[in-house]
């Protein structure tokens, strides 16, 4: 079969790559670039603990290791401090790095991946479908068609991809406008970061701003400041000032020694394409949307993109036609970004002007600095990882569901598990292989060596309903799970939500649960018309073949 094209470089697309090689799906990566990234220290991405685990299985890379992990957040308003956040195991920190080595170390681990092919200088110009592939033309001295099962456009924001598809990009421009220097020098909250609002040297009223710094490694700090609406032009002379101002602001008077390493603009815009699927081509990261106000990280749902996506191609590409399962992509992807746009553009208003946030967003009132901290630290309806309750592969209607602390469609907490080999792991560790997980909530398994357990108790008969699901599953065994009583069983998604939790080992239920994840019924419609339509051919073309037999005599 041919292999799944993506168009576009950055991390989103190489991102797609690795996890597509991970289910043993070959594919070929578009770059329009020479292939290398020019190092932009002011260039940076914040990472939510989902995003970075995701990066760090796929690289094999640390991450925490080249990038900062922040050991508090502090919002201030004017002099006061209004929150004060210590990040601790059980709240871990956001990952700050720079995105020219998250870039370079996801096109490394390329690079020694077989099952991906990275072509520099690749700029489509064309794209053709039909019904069992679709084809793409890179323009240049030799134009280059490109033949693939499916293609994806993970070509950014002014994505050609889009264009070609003639998919509309509405939404909202220049919603926010950031100053940006990264610089090294000392300031008072060494490792962590902080947001002030309206700081005290600035002048009052609409102008009065709010500045961000995030830390980096080796004393380097990103400051970004909140510019007021136009298009006034920044200058390198009102950077300094900012710079000097501020610095001199955090430390009673007199700023401290500094070296400037990079300074820019950064414009954000609110858009969201009105599809995500054409046919066998899709859209993904800012070529689907665009977002980042208030602190929220656009990266993020990229990469989010790219887990929910990767499982579902990689099912379709190994076993044939899962329509229901492709569709559900825009369907759980689109909704979530669409709520943080939405939630986004309702709350700027009462945030700059000081309005009431009791009517729009969603739960009890909240206060402007946990708005401001939920986008920055990825919580709250504005930064936590989406949850696809509503999606048509939740299943309906199943006997002997049971409430855990996880919600269905929500992200599965990480626990130590025992694989089938009987070697201990994290449950993370297991996603994005392609396979469904399911999770025997076992306590006191994890004392015994795994030849005791697996022929003990209800363990034979779970096996049998494992080995006979409608899709490779991998079968896990859990000393506990937040919530969930003895001897639960839980399903989960390659990409790390749960499908559903259930009372004991009921294989009617589980295949009916992993039946809905693969795209319910309408799956196994495809499968018997399939089966019809070889039966109706097989015998015109045994007859076509007696025709030929008697004509060549």
């Amino acid at each position: 079969m041919d292999p799944v094209i993506i168009v576009g470089a950055g991390p989103v697309g190489l991102t797609l790559a690795l996890a597509l090689a991970r289910q043993e799906v070959p594919t070929v990566v578009l770059d329009e670039g020479p292939g290398k990234d020019e190092p932009r220290p002011a260039r940076t991405v914040v990472l939510r603990e989902d995003t970075a685990a995701l990066l760090e299985r796929l690289t094999g890379v640390p991450l925490g290791a080249h990038g900062m992990r922040w050991t508090g957040w502090r919002s201030l308003r004017r002099r006061q401090v209004m929150s004060e956040i210590a990040f601790t195991a059980d709240d871990p920190a956001p990952l700050h790095i720079a995105q020219h080595l998250l870039t370079g170390f996801l096109r490394a681990a390329v690079a020694a991946q077989p099952l991906v092919r990275l072509v520099v200088d690749g700029r489509v110009d064309a794209i053709e479908q039909e019904r069992s592939g679709v084809t793409a033309h890179t323009r240049g001295a030799q134009g280059t068609w490109w033949r693939g099962s499916y293609l994806v456009g993970c070509d950014g924001p002014r994505s050609t991809v889009r264009k070609l598809q003639d998919i509309r990009f509405p939404g909202r421009t220049a919603v926010e406008r950031h100053a940006v220097a990264a610089l090294r020098t000392e300031l008072p909250w060494e490792g962590r970061a902080l947001l002030h609002r309206m700081p005290p040297w600035r002048s009052s009223g609409p102008s009065a701003g709010e500045v961000t710094a995030r830390p980096l490694p080796d004393g380097v700090w990103r400051l970004d400041w909140l510019l007021p609406q136009g298009k006034d032009l920044v200058t390198p002379e009102v950077l300094l000032s900012l710079v000097r101002e501020t610095l001199a602001g955090w430390s009673d008077g007199t700023a401290p020694a500094y070296d400037l390493l990079d300074t820019g603009v950064h414009t954000v815009h609110h858009r969201l394409a009105r599809r995500w699927r054409n046919g066998r081509v899709f859209l993904a990261g800012d070529a689907a949307h665009l977002l980042g106000a208030l602190g929220t990280q656009g990266l993020d749902e990229g990469l989010r993109d790219a887990d929910n996506l990767a499982w579902k191609l990689g099912t379709a590409w190994h076993h044939g036609p899962h329509e229901a399962l492709l569709d559900s992509y825009q369907t759980e992807r689109r909704a979530v970004v669409a709520a943080r746009l939405r939630i986004a553009d309702q709350v700027l208003p009462a945030l700059r002007g000081a309005g009431a946030l009791r009517h729009i967003v969603p739960g009890a009132a909240r206060s402007h600095d946990t708005v401001f901290t939920d986008g920055h630290l990825g919580r709250g309806p504005l930064g936590a990882p989406g949850r696809y309750g509503d999606s048509p592969l939740t299943p309906r209607h199943l006997e002997g569901v049971i409430p855990v602390d996880t919600a269905p469609g929500a992200p599965v907490t990480d626990v130590r598990v025992t694989a089938e080999d009987g070697s201990f792991v994290r449950l993370h560790d297991r996603f994005g292989r392609g396979a469904l997980l399911v999770v025997l909530i076992a306590p006191g398994t994890g004392v015994w060596e795994r030849k005791h357990w697996m022929s003990a108790g209800v363990m034979p008969r779970l096996a049998a309903a494992v080995s006979a699901l409608p899709h490779p599953a991998e079968l896990l065994v859990a000393e506990s799970y937040p919530g969930a009583p003895a001897h639960s069983v839980l399903l989960v998604r390659p990409d790390g939500h749960l499908v559903a939790a259930l009372s004991g080992v009921r294989p009617a239920e589980l295949y009916a649960a992993a039946e809905a994840t693969l795209g319910g019924a309408e799956r196994a419609g495809q499968e018997q018309e399939q089966e019809q339509t070889q039966e109706q051919k097989q015998p015109k073309e045994e007859q076509g073949a007696a025709r030929a037999g008697s004509g060549a005599r």
